[in-house]
């Protein structure tokens, strides 16, 4: 049985198709990235696996409980980490998290409430008022109401957006022991070397549709390569050159970054620019991560799938 399993997901919002027929499960224990730009479709993916919004057409299950039809015991296994700072200012942290925990029916559990607030280094706030909380500690907040009912599969929609590199990395520790303790991690980021370095396997949504799902280390073998990063002092790229940049959108002028097959490219570029009249400024050799993949697949035409 998949952690979570998402067949055919279609939903529109007027003139808007949100989702084109999103399918793909996330197996038991694995650590998977849903990444994709500003309006791929992220967030309503996930709003139709909390419940917040309704699919069109096609279902999603939880541990195999559809979020529809058994919608009890798809919630119980399930903790979402959502993008806003969703706060009551009339509780103190310590409140807040036992009335979490009230609305799944645990009573007693103030041993985990505490084990989550030492982890998240808010044992120091347990009293304090939500309003009186910086952002930061607000987000801590939420990400242990998220983990209150010790739901199996946890969802975490930009859970490190705007915050400091101490909740980064306090977060990420804690996450990484809960997911090897056989929990199941669904993250969203736009920090890509978090996916990176975190997620076994990737699924990328481009305007409501999967482009890409395949395990984190052959999306970067498959795609990344060897780059070639020039900035000229004066001159322009040669026009044969320029169906090897990566995001031709991005350039500005003077730098750009080329793919290369092989570094016996490397010479044959250079090479071209100097009969062009380029001078350089900078010249660097790269191996591409994560970010160069997504640029790549963004503006690629097709699914890679061997990919899903």
């Amino acid at each position: 049985m998949s952690a979570i399993e998402i067949r055919n997901v279609k939903k529109r919002y007027k003139d808007l198709q949100a989702l084109k027929g999103v399918s793909f499960t996330v197996e038991q224990g694995e650590f998977f990235g849903l990444l994709g730009p500003n309006g791929a479709g992220k967030t309503t993916l996930i709003s139709i696996l909390a419940g917040l919004a309704r699919a069109d057409e096609g279902s999603i299950a939880v541990h195999g409980h559809n979020v529809v039809d058994d919608f009890r015991l798809a919630r119980r296994a399930l903790g979402v980490v959502p993008q806003e700072l969703v706060f009551d200012p009339f509780f103190t942290v310590r409140e807040t998290l036992r009335l979490q925990s009230g609305y799944f029916g645990l009573r007693n559990n103030d041993d985990w409430i505490d084990e989550v607030m030492a982890n998240l280094d808010l044992t120091e706030k347990a009293d304090a008022n939500m309003r009186a909380l910086s952002g930061g500690m607000k987000r801590r907040v939420l990400v242990a109401q998220a983990l209150v009912h010790r739901p199996p599969v946890i969802v975490l929609d930009e859970p490190t957006a705007g915050v400091d590199v101490e909740l980064r990395q306090t977060l990420w520790k804690f996450i990484s022991r809960l997911n090897r303790e056989g929990h199941t991690i669904v993250l969203t980021t736009h920090y890509l070397e978090e996916a990176e370095s975190l997620c076994d396997r990737i699924a990328m949504l481009r305007r409501g549709e999967v482009v890409a799902l395949e395990r984190t280390s052959t999306l970067l073998q498959r795609f990344a390569g060897t780059q070639l990063f020039i900035r000229f002092a004066q001159g322009v790229l040669p026009a044969e050159l320029r169906s090897l940049e990566v995001d031709p959108g991005a350039v500005n002028g003077r730098q750009h970054l080329l793919r290369l097959s092989s570094y016996d490219d490397v010479e044959r570029i250079l090479a071209q620019c100097r009969a062009a009249g380029c001078t350089f400024e900078e010249i660097e050799v790269r191996k591409a991560d994560l970010e160069d993949v997504f640029l790549q697949v963004m503006n690629g035409p097709e699914m890679v799938e061997g990919l899903a």
